[in-house]
C-alpha cells in the first residue's frame, strides 16, 4: 500500500484500489490529495495482475461490506456483476454529467448496467488492426479503405506470413470472438439483464457462424503461427515484428513497446518506418466494425463512509488534463474524446485518431452478472482455433445455456 503524505488530523482518508500501471494512478493520488487542500487524502492499494484474480479481491471485500473500498478502477466486463447486488454506490447527478459530456460511446457504455450509468469512465483501450507496410504494397491492397478479415487471411496466404491474433485460452479469446460477433450486427449475450436460465446466447447465429469461419481458417491452415494456441498480446506483438510478421489486432501498447526496443537495439531502426495501423478489420465488408473496448472505470463501494467525497476525487483523477497525462506518461488511452486534441498526445501517438475513431465504434464485452460464466465458456470452445469448426457455435451455445442454469459445471 502506497501512502500520499502523512494525513492532516481528521482528513479523510480513501482508498483508491488500483490495478497494476506505471505509477500513472499512483502519481494522480498524489496530485489529487494536494489539490484537496486537506479535505481528503487519497492513499492506493494495489490489486493483482490478473484481472480475474482482481474481480475475486473486489467481489470479495464488497460483498462483505468493506468500507475501504472508497475508489475501485474496474475492468468493464465486471462491471454488471458488481452493480446488479448494489455494491456500488450510486453516481451523483453532477458528477455523472460533469464526467461524461466529452466521453467516447465506447467508453460510456461500457461504463453502465441496464442504461444507467454506475461507474465513472477513467481510460479507455481498443485494439487497432497494426500492418507491415512493406507486405501491404507487395500484396496491393488498399489500406486507405476498410479491409475485412477476408482480405487479411488472402494476403497472409499468398505472401506466406503470419497474422498477429490472440489464441490463447484466456480472456483474449473472449476479447477476439465478441469483436467478430459484433462486427456482423450480432451479440453473445442477446438479453444481458435476464435472469441465468433466461438468457439467449447469439453465438449459435450467422454472425457467429463467421466468426468460427474465420477463427477455424487461421488456426486451421497455421496462419496464426505455430505457437497460436498460446499466444496472446505480447507474443503475437513479437510474430509482427519479425520477418514473418504481416497484419496484428492489438492494443496501443504496441507502439511504445515496439519503439522501446528499437531504442535499445533489439529492434531494427527502421521497423517503425514498416508500421501502419488503422481501426479494427471487418468481418462484414458492409458493416463497420465494432472493435474491442478495454480499459478502467472508477466504482465508489456502496459500504464507503465516505462517498461524495470518493466521488469529488474522481472528478480530480478523471479530469481532461489527467487523462491526457496519463496516457502521455503510461500509454492508456483517454475515454474523453478532447484529450486527443493535446498536442503532447499527438507527438507521442501518431495513431491517436485512430484510437479515437475505434473507441466510437467499440463494443463492450458481454454485459450481464454471469460474465465469468460465458467467457470461460468461450475459451474453452473456441481455442485451439485449430479445432474450431462449423459446429463450434452451436456446441457452444448449448454449453453456456446448460452451465447458466445449473445443469452442467464449468
Amino acid at each position: 500500500m502506497t501512502g500520499c503524505g502523512a494525513a492532516e488530523e481528521g482528513t479523510p482518508t480513501l482508498t483508491w484500489y488500483i490495478n497494476p500501471d506505471d505509477g500513472g494512478q499512483a502519481e494522480l493520488a498524489q496530485q489529487c490529495t494536494a489539490t484537496a487542500n486537506g479535505k481528503y487524502r487519497i492513499q492506493v492499494s494495489l490489486l493483482p495482475n490478473e484481472a480475474a484474480s482482481q474481480r475475486e479481491q473486489l467481489a470479495r471485500r464488497l460483498a462483505a461490506g468493506d468500507s475501504s473500498m472508497d475508489i475501485m478502477s474496474l475492468d468493464p466486463p465486471f462491471i454488471p456483476e458488481l452493480a446488479e447486488p448494489g455494491f456500488l454506490a450510486p453516481v451523483p447527478e453532477g458528477t455523472a454529467e460533469r464526467t461524461t459530456t466529452n466521453t467516447l460511446e465506447g467508453a460510456l457504455a461500457g461504463a453502465k448496467w441496464k442504461d444507467k450509468l454506475v461507474t465513472v469512465p477513467f481510460w479507455a483501450n481498443t485494439q487497432l488492426l497494426w500492418y507491415r507496410k512493406s507486405v501491404v504494397e507487395k500484396a496491393g491492397l488498399d489500406m486507405s479503405k476498410p479491409v475485412t478479415w477476408d482480405q487479411l487471411i488472402d494476403v497472409a496466404r499468398t505472401q506466406e506470413k503470419f497474422l498477429g491474433v490472440q489464441g490463447s485460452r484466456a480472456e483474449s479469446m473472449t476479447v477476439w470472438i465478441n469483436a467478430l460477433v459484433e462486427s456482423s450486427g450480432g451479440h453473445i449475450v442477446e438479453n444481458p439483464d435476464a435472469p441465468a436460465d433466461e438468457i439467449s446466447i447469439g453465438i449459435d447465429s450467422e454472425a457467429g457462424k463467421k466468426a468460427a469461419e474465420i477463427v477455424g481458417t487461421i488456426g486451421r491452415e497455421g496462419l496464426g503461427s505455430p505457437g497460436l494456441p498460446t499466444q496472446a498480446e505480447n507474443a503475437s506483438m513479437l510474430l509482427f515484428q519479425g520477418d514473418e510478421g504481416s497484419f496484428m489486432v492489438n492494443w496501443p501498447f504496441v507502439w511504445p513497446a515496439t519503439n522501446s526496443a528499437i531504442k535499445d537495439g533489439s529492434l531494427p531502426a527502421d521497423l517503425a518506418d514498416d508500421i501502419g495501423w488503422t481501426t479494427y478489420p471487418r468481418t462484414d465488408a458492409s458493416q463497420e466494425s465494432r472493435p474491442p473496448l478495454g480499459g478502467i472505470n472508477l466504482g465508489v463501494g456502496s459500504s464507503s463512509k465516505h462517498p461524495d467525497l470518493a466521488y469529488e476525487a474522481i472528478e480530480c483523477i478523471v479530469s481532461p488534463e489527467h487523462q491526457t497525462q496519463y496516457f502521455v506518461t503510461n500509454g492508456n488511452p483517454p475515454s474523453d474524446s478532447t484529450s486527443y486534441d493535446a498536442a503532447e498526445v499527438k507527438e507521442k501517438f501518431p495513431m491517436a485518431p485512430a484510437i479515437r475513431e475505434s473507441l466510437e465504434q467499440a463494443a463492450p464485452r458481454p454485459q450481464t452478472p454471469y460474465y465469468n460464466e460465458v467467457s470461460t465458456s468461450i475459451q474453452q470452445f473456441w481455442a485451439p482455433a485449430s479445432d474450431v469448426n462449423a459446429d463450434t457455435p452451436k456446441n457452444n451455445t448449448e454449453f453456456i445455456v446448460q452451465v447458466l442454469r445449473g445443469e452442467r459445471l464449468l
